[in-house]
């Protein structure tokens, strides 16, 4: 996945994503983060790359991505482990 910065402070980030499902699993888990006040996505259109925007408080806008990211990573991998186990 390709991400572009388009803004980046300290309390905003503005991100362009290549994938649409990306940006919907991040923004459901920047959502569950006390810190961050807005985590939201849009796009023009269905051939344009889709804009993603975090706003935070009292954690920098990149610290909290990168949270949500290492969240998204340990539990993709847990449902990746419980399949496993499941098929053995």
């Amino acid at each position: 996945m390709e991400a572009k910065v388009l803004r980046d402070e300290k309390d905003s980030l503005m991100i362009e994503l290549d994938n649409q499902t990306a940006a919907e699993i991040l923004r459901v888990f920047l959502n569950e983060d006390d810190s961050v006040v807005l985590a939201a996505w849009k796009r023009e259109h269905s051939d344009k790359p889709v804009q993603f925007e975090i706003k935070t408080k009292g954690k920098s806008a990149k610290k909290a991505l990168e949270d949500a990211a290492a969240r998204i990573e340990k539990e993709t991998g847990k449902i990746v482990d419980d399949f496993k186990e499941s098929v053995k």
